[in-house]
This record gives structure tokens, C-alpha cells and sequence, in this order.
């Protein structure tokens, strides 16, 4: 036997709408209620007092008070049709018929009627209790008698020249009355509840839209499963997530921005106002293309990022920023480059190497001992090892030598020529290797990168370092120049390049911007160019140093000069500590920047 497939539950929102409803409707049944039972209660106390006015009138009647007093003292009461013609019928009857109401009876002091409506009544005992009006008092009633439910009031009768009661007057008006006037009063009423419920129904469902749109027809299940995803996610992943809004708001900035962009959590912040890179914001400009990535520069961090346009059936939701940390993995990759060039220099050093010591043994092998002699004294002098460097004695630092020579090997390859100029005295250790590796490795790569596209026969990048002692650590000056056609040569590829009339000072600040390069095409997404240069100078003024440019060169040659100064990378080589300094045996360590030509 076929199972009935199990009834799918109401979705939240129809559950809602049918929850308002019955509100509505219970609201509007019980205002109707009330308020028809506060107009009933109001007719019925206006019968009351009506009543009440009309005895009052036929009992205070003179010719009432003398009736009704001479009948009671007479022994018994009149016969039925001595009553039906006596006067208190008339006055009874009159008042009655003038009035509306339903009855106007007469007794006397023991509750015998002296005037009914009916005629076969006269003569006998009210059917209700008339004592409080025959002991003085006036009383509102509402009972059902012989004549139908009424509401009425009994008044007493006092005789003419006392306060002695001799009878009482009891008024009725019928109760069907007080219904069909509440049955006219009750039309607007119900009009009234009528049109509160079709409101409250239209209010129900235009807020069950409204709830629709902002839940994006999601259950609350849902939605709990979203937020929790959420958390989740965004706070268990190394990139960085930015939500920007549709309204232009951020609404979603998780740990790792917080952590990569140095900055607390910005959620509610105006993504216009938010102190963010401007390249962040340049990727949700309306006409910003999704698949294009930036490098951007945050503190000590290179960072690639990316947006993309977040819809919910074509529905603008806003903006996603993805950032991604590629410190560490340059740093990794500077590492394998330095190895790679050492690597390089030391075969090629090994090879230069073995043929000295065949040749040696050559001497040796032939007798001349003396030509032996002198050709190891100048081995001495020049060392075992030489470097394509011009003047690399001059360099003391083994690791100012050896990052200096792995550079030369490089500058030799594409047929420049790097050398030491004259003034250079470096009497300290590197002390700050990763440092130096950054600034000095940026230097000399972009002046590389200048010579062999400047125009000069010559190719050439002369590097000056001085070392300055100071009670925190020795300030190590780097000069950098080359034999290029400066900077007034940038091709207008590079991001805020000037014009070769715009030369001088617009280019010293326009060459440390941002995605600036001299390459002669524009720099890739992701490939490393135009962070050099800003990073350099982030890192030489977080340290209190600075890099600038000297000259800006002309074409032709010579080329621009940059000078860094780096606070507190060096050591007096005579006091404590000497010798490496830290991490100075690890040469071929560098640092994030070293290929991100300007």
C-alpha cells in the first residue's frame, strides 16, 4: 500500500499572513461585541430614565394622587368595569398611548391594579415585586411581566396632603423596542468592522511582500543556517571578505581584513569614507571590470585584491572584496631567486676555480715554482673568488658582498656592468639583512632594468654605501645611479607617469606611487610590478629613514639617482655582537619587493 506523501508545512510567511488574519478577525468580532453591548446598555438606561420621567409625571398628576387615595380607603376594590371607565385608566391609557410605551399600570397600597392596558387584569395583583416603590422609593427595573421583557421603573403614589403612599406607578417600555434601535445603530457598526478587517487583511498582505523581499523568501531556518554559515566561514578563512552593500554601507569586514589592513572591525562604516586603500575602492566603481585584480600595499603586507557583484535573482546585493596576503609567498620567492643567482655565481665561480688550480698545478707539474709564487700573490690579493663587481674590495660585509656579487652576476648576464664607486665605506655588519635586501635589491634591479633600455653605449649602475655609527645602531646610506636616460624617459604606460615636461619634482613623487612602472608595458595583475619602489619607501620611513630621488637624469645618460637611508641596520664591527649580526650568514635571504620594479 502507497504512503500518502507527508504534507509540506506552511512556509513562515503564509503562517504569518494567516496568523494577522485571525488577529484581525478576532479584534474586529471583539470591538463589534463590545461595542454593540456598550449601545444596548445605552438604550436600555435611556428606557430606563424614559420610564422613569413617565411615572414620575402620572404619579405627581393630582387628580392621580386623589383617585388613588380615595380607592384605598375604601373597603375592596372596584369592580373590573368600574376600574376600565374611572378616570386612572384614562390617564393611563393617555399617558401610554402619547409615549409609546409598553405599559402604564396603577395600583393601589397593596399592589391591586387600578389601570392595565388589559382590561381582564384590573383588580388583580401586579406580577411583579412593587414594595420598595409602595415603601417610598423609585426603582428602575428590567424584567419580563405579563406583557413581554420590558424596561421600566416604578414610582410611588403619595396621597394629596401627606407623604403617606397610597399606591404606585409602574412604566414600561418594551425591550424588542430597545433591540430594533440597536439593529439601526448596528448597521454602521458593522460597516465599521467590515472595513477594519478588509484593512487589516490588505496591511497583512502587503506586510507579508515586504517580509518576503527583506528575508529574500527565506525561511528562518533558513536564515539561521545562513548566519551560522556565515560566522563560519568568513571567520574561519585567512582571506580577508569586505561586504559592501547596495546603500554603499559595509556590512560584512571579517577578522582576517581587520588583521591584513591593520584596522578595526568597519562594519556600518560609508565604504566611500572607510580608511581603506583607494585601489579597494576603485574595484567597485560601476565601470570597474570583475575579473581584474590589484596589488595593494597595506602596512608591511602586499596584498592581491579582488571584487565581484554579489546578485540574488537580479537583485543588486552589492560588492564582495576578497583580499589575499602574498607576503609570505615572496618572501618565499625571494628566497629561491637568491639561492638560484648565488647558485649560479658559485658554478660559475667553482668552474673559474678549478682552472686556477690546474693551472697551479701546471706551474708546479713544469718546475717553475717562482711563477707558482707570484701567480697565488695575486690570487691573495684579489681573492680566490671574484664577483663581476668593479671595486667589490671595497665592500668589508660578507653579506654586502655576497648579495652585491649575486647582483652583479645578474647586471653581467644582460650586459651591464655593476660596480662600487669610490666613496664608498661600509666599517659596520648588516644587522637588518631582510631590510637591506628589500631597498638595496629594488634599487639596483629597477637601475638595471633603466640601463639596458637607456639609450647610452655604456651600461652601467654604480652603487655608493656609507655607514653611519649612532648610539642605536649604525644608519646605512645607499646611492644608487645608472647609466639610463631617467626618468623624464618613462613611457606614459605607468600609472601617473608625467610627461617629459612635467620632469623634476612631479616625477621624485610619481615614481614611489603605487602600480607606478617603468616597464615598458603596463604592469599585470598580479605580476609583481610597481609595488618596488612603495615598498622600499614604506619600509626605510617606518624605520625613520627615507628613499627619495637625487636626480632625475636626462635622456641620453646619465640616469636617475636614488639615495635610502636606513636607520639601525648596521653594527660597529669592533663591539659586541660582530661578526654576522642577524641573520647576516643567510645572504641569500631577501625580502618582499626585490622584483617589484618601479
Amino acid at each position: 500500500m502507497k504512503r500518502p506523501a507527508p504534507r509540506q508545512p506552511l512556509r513562515f510567511s503564509t503562517q504569518t499572513l494567516l496568523l494577522q488574519l485571525g488577529v484581525v478577525l478576532l479584534v474586529v468580532l471583539l470591538s463589534g461585541a463590545v461595542h454593540a453591548w456598550l449601545t444596548y446598555e445605552r438604550l436600555g438606561r435611556e428606557a430606563e430614565n424614559q420610564a422613569l420621567t413617565l411615572a414620575r409625571t402620572v404619579a405627581s398628576d393630582p387628580a392621580v394622587r386623589r383617585e388613588v387615595q380615595a380607592i384605598s380607603r375604601e373597603a375592596g376594590t372596584p369592580p373590573a368595569p368600574v376600574l376600565l371607565a374611572g378616570p386612572l385608566m384614562a390617564v393611563a391609557e393617555g399617558a401610554r398611548t402619547r409615549t409609546g410605551a409598553l405599559f402604564v399600570v396603577i395600583t393601589d397600597e397593596t399592589g391591586l391594579r387600578l389601570a392595565h392596558p388589559d382590561a381582564e387584569r384590573l383588580g388583580e395583583k401586579v406580577s411583579t415585586d412593587p414594595s420598595e416603590a409602595l415603601s417610598g422609593k423609585e426603582v428602575t427595573t428590567r424584567n419580563t411581566g405579563t406583557l413581554g421583557p420590558s424596561a421600566g421603573a416604578k414610582v410611588p403614589v403619595f396621597a394629596p396632603d401627606s407623604d403617606t403612599v397610597v399606591g404606585e406607578v409602574s412604566v414600561g417600555y418594551s425591550t424588542e423596542n430597545v433591540v430594533q434601535s440597536l439593529a439601526r445603530d448596528i448597521t454602521p457598526i458593522a460597516l465599521t468592522a467590515a472595513g477594519s478587517l478588509l484593512a487589516g487583511i490588505l496591511a497583512s498582505f502587503l506586510l507579508r511582500r515586504r517580509l518576503q523581499r527583506l528575508t529574500l523568501g527565506l525561511e528562518p531556518e533558513e536564515i539561521s543556517t545562513l548566519v551560522h554559515d556565515q560566522v563560519a566561514v568568513l571567520q574561519g578563512v585567512d582571506d580577508g571578505v569586505i561586504g559592501v552593500s547596495a546603500d554603499g554601507r559595509i556590512s560584512v569586514f571579517n577578522a582576517a581584513a581587520q588583521r591584513l589592513l591593520g584596522q578595526p572591525d568597519l562594519a556600518g562604516t560609508p565604504w566611500k569614507q572607510a580608511p581603506v586603500p583607494q585601489q579597494l575602492k576603485a574595484l567597485t566603481l560601476p565601470d570597474a571590470a570583475e575579473a581584474d585584480a590589484v596589488e595593494v600595499i597595506a602596512g608591511a603586507r602586499v596584498l592581491v585584491a579582488s571584487a565581484r557583484k554579489a546578485l540574488h535573482r537580479q537583485e543588486d546585493l552589492g560588492w564582495v572584496v576578497m583580499l589575499r596576503d602574498r607576503t609570505e609567498l615572496q618572501h618565499l620567492t625571494r628566497q629561491l631567486d637568491a639561492v638560484g643567482t648565488m647558485s649560479t655565481a658559485l658554478r660559475a665561480q667553482r668552474h673559474e676555480f678549478a682552472n686556477q688550480l690546474h693551472t697551479i698545478a701546471g706551474f708546479m707539474s713544469i718546475g717553475q715554482h717562482q711563477q707558482a709564487r707570484d701567480y697565488l700573490a695575486r690570487l691573495a690579493a684579489t681573492g680566490p673568488l671574484k664577483f663581476p663587481v668593479d671595486q667589490a674590495e671595497l665592500l668589508q660585509d660578507p653579506y654586502l658582498q655576497a648579495f652585491v656579487g649575486a647582483k652583479g652576476v645578474e647586471a653581467d648576464e644582460r650586459g651591464v656592468t655593476l660596480r662600487i664607486g669610490p666613496e664608498t665605506l661600509v666599517r659596520g655588519q648588516v644587522t637588518e639583512p631582510q631590510d637591506v635586501t628589500t631597498v638595496l635589491g629594488n634599487l639596483i634591479d629597477n637601475a638595471v632594468n633603466a640601463a639596458v633600455a637607456g639609450s647610452a653605449a655604456e651600461r652601467w649602475v654604480e652603487v655608493e654605501l656609507l655607514d653611519e655609527p649612532g648610539p642605536d645602531g649604525g644608519t646605512l646610506h645607499i646611492v644608487v645611479a645608472d647609466s639610463g636616460d631617467g626618468l623624464a624617459a618613462v613611457p606614459p604606460g605607468g600609472a601617473g607617469s608625467p610627461s617629459e615636461t612635467a620632469a623634476g619634482a612631479a616625477v621624485a613623487d610619481a615614481v614611489f606611487a603605487e602600480g607606478f612602472t617603468t616597464a615598458a608595458l603596463p604592469a599585470r595583475a598580479g605580476g609583481g610590478q610597481g609595488l618596488g619602489l612603495a615598498l622600499a619607501r614604506q619600509l626605510a620611513r617606518r624605520r625613520g629613514g627615507d628613499v627619495r630621488v637625487l636626480e632625475a637624469g636626462t635622456p641620453g645618460g646619465p640616469g636617475a639617482v636614488f639615495m635610502a637611508t636606513l636607520p639601525r641596520t648596521t653594527a660597529d664591527s669592533s663591539g659586541p655582537g660582530t661578526g654576522t649580526g642577524p641573520g647576516a650568514g643567510t645572504a641569500t635571504k631577501n625580502t618582499v619587493g626585490e622584483d617589484n620594479h618601479a
